[in-house]
């Protein structure tokens, strides 16, 4: 009686092993860096001319790292490298700069980067830089496997510059 139980449960585990090799390799196939994109604002309006014209104007590299395609493809978002630097234009307004928001603080940090202010934010890990006294929110995600991650916006304070005008 031993053996059969122990022979039956075999079975289902034999079949099940195939199936667990194919998901466990399609898994590994695809990390959620490698072809996939951050997601895509909802801008609209004004702020996606602006946006448009920005992703004309980004650069080919980023702190040496070379810029790849983002699945989906949208006018709204850029990736340099692996670990991806982010890109998103005309995100919403920083919560951490709405007045009347639970993290509203009119004293968070923030930098001028070749004339482009920006707003900085810790992350678990690395920055996360959203331009600020602009006519569209841009917002830039650096993992800290590229510190100083605030080199990163040299590269792209030109482009923001000329494509998104200031003001707010």
């Amino acid at each position: 009686m031993l053996g059969r139980v122990i022979s039956s449960r075999r079975r289902p585990l034999r079949l099940a092993l195939p199936v667990l090799a194919a998901f466990l390799a399609a898994v590994s196939c695809s990390s959620a860096d490698s072809a996939a994109g951050p997601a895509i604002p909802a801008a609209t309006g004004e702020a996606a001319r602006h946006c448009r014209a920005l992703q004309k104007a980004l650069p080919q590299t980023v702190k040496g790292l070379e810029r790849r395609a983002t699945v989906p493809a949208s006018d709204f978002t850029a990736l340099w490298g692996d670990p991806a630097v982010q890109l998103r234009c005309g995100v919403p307004k920083p919560e951490v700069l709405t007045f009347g928001s639970e993290h509203y603080n009119p004293y968070a940090d923030a930098a001028e980067v070749d004339g482009v202010t920006w707003l900085f934010e810790k992350q678990r890990d690395g920055y996360r830089f959203t331009t600020v006294l602009r006519k569209s929110y841009v917002e830039v995600t650096v993992p800290g496997r590229y510190a100083p991650e605030v080199d990163v916006l040299t590269a792209l304070a030109g482009a923001v510059r000329g494509a998104v005008p200031a003001g707010v």
